[in-house]
């Protein structure tokens, strides 16, 4: 299925305009939601509509009990508000967000009514976690490019376990669970590449090497892999996606950097829906872009503010098993949902 591409607004791609875009304030107070908030604007069909965020448990209808509290009134509270999400991702009823500035990962249990920040061991901060991925047993995985670590959040289990790497990554970023070949991918965005590891740490290989050519990267920093196996890398100073078979080999990109239709400019995370659509958050944008499988701009959401439906530096994004759309709002504080209205009339 698709839609007509829109236009981007021309945005300026200077270094100064990229340093003000990551200052300037979005208005002060955000605007009520609105239901009836969709993309592409009318008269155009409706594709896409906005369908709520939130910034903490309350939003979520997620109340802290009695014991709860009086735990947290002896051993002190948890920072319950995202402060800079960077990924999210849905297992069931649980959200995770990966939080840098709340140094940790949230776990919302939307169906136990329960919030936790994890750390790691014995209550330790992870200074900058970035990226997160389910793996196969419901556990997820998540990655810290200051510790050059990788973390697995078992189901359950209040802390975040390191897991024994064979080989430390330089800055691991992005991260993927390639369930064809059982195995973590993770992008080493210091050493342009994604590494390769099984889940008990052991090294399986690596993939690409820096370069502006067919499979080459220059700072990558997001990955998703399709349900085919192929994979999807945001290759962010080359201003491109690629896209790799699930061995490794390119197959094909798309995009330039630019302020016209189908640019990009500082692209973060990547996603794709049930129809092969390709979701991609661009910061520098403050948008929302989507794209067909081939790599054609059929639809952007989004500018800078505060509001419903926009955005301050957008980062990662997920896309739930009802095809819910998932938005870190760094900025702003907030994950951002949005659905599709693809089978309606």
């Amino acid at each position: 299925m698709s839609f007509p591409a829109l236009r981007n607004a021309a945005i300026p791609l200077l270094a100064a305009a990229t340093l003000l875009a990551a200052c300037a304030a979005p208005p002060e107070k955000p605007a009520a939601p609105d239901a009836s908030l969709v993309w592409p604007a009318p008269p155009a069909p409706p594709r896409i509509a906005y369908a709520g965020s939130f910034s903490g448990p309350d939003d979520l209808g997620i109340r802290r009990g009695f014991f709860r509290r009086l735990a947290d009134a002896l051993f002190g509270a948890d920072d319950e508000r995202l402060i800079r999400p960077m990924s999210v991702v849905e297992v069931g009823d649980l959200l995770y967000v990966a939080d840098p500035g709340a140094r940790g990962v949230h776990r919302f249990d939307r169906g136990a009514g329960r919030h936790d920040l994890l750390g790691g061991p014995r209550r330790s901060a992870l200074p900058s976690p970035i990226g997160l991925a389910v793996g196969p047993g419901g556990e997820v995985y998540a990655t810290d490019s200051a510790l050059r670590q990788v973390f697995v959040i078992r189901p359950g289990v209040a802390e975040a376990e390191p897991l024994p790497l064979e080989v430390q990554p330089g800055q691991p970023t992005g991260i993927a669970w390639d369930a064809g070949q059982e195995r973590l991918l993770v992008v080493d965005t210091r050493h342009h590449r994604i590494e390769a590891f099984s889940p008990d740490g052991r090294h399986l290989g690596s993939i690409g090497r820096r370069g502006d050519g067919p499979g080459e990267f220059n700072y990558p920093t997001f990955l998703w892999r399709m349900p085919d196996g192929r994979l999807l890398v945001t290759d962010s100073l080359n201003f491109r996606v690629q896209v790799l078979e699930a061995d490794g080999r390119p197959r094909n990109r798309f995009g330039r950097l630019g302020d016209g239709t189908g640019d990009i400019a500082r692209h973060k995370g990547i996603a794709t829906d049930r129809h092969g659509h390709v979701i991609l958050a661009d910061a520098l944008f403050h948008a929302v872009q989507i794209f067909d499988g081939e790599g054609t701009l059929l639809l952007s959401i989004g500018a800078q503010g505060r509001n419903p439906g926009e955005f301050w530096l957008p980062a990662g994004v997920f896309v739930g098993a009802d095809d819910t759309i998932y938005v870190a709002d760094a900025y702003n504080q907030r994950v951002q949902m949005f659905r599709y209205l693809w089978d309606t009339p």
